[in-house]
């Protein structure tokens, strides 16, 4: 199974910030990712929030061994 990250840099804020998370699991990622929108960017955890972030998720490429 393949790391999930998302990527501050990818969406453009006021704040310019730059921090990239990455898991193991989905729901791990998301857990932080929601935590980080709203203790830092100032959302409201929704529904919707959680859609749009769980959307933004990539899945780190593979490295040859």
């Amino acid at each position: 199974m393949a790391r999930k990250f998302i990527d501050c840099r990818e969406y453009p804020s006021e704040m310019n910030c730059t921090v990239f998370m990455s898991a193991d699991s989905e729901d791990e990622l998301l857990e932080a990712a929601v935590q980080h929108a709203i203790s830092v960017h100032g959302h409201t955890d929704t529904p919707e929030l959680r859609e749009t972030l769980r959307s933004m998720f990539k899945e780190e490429a593979k490295l040859a061994a």
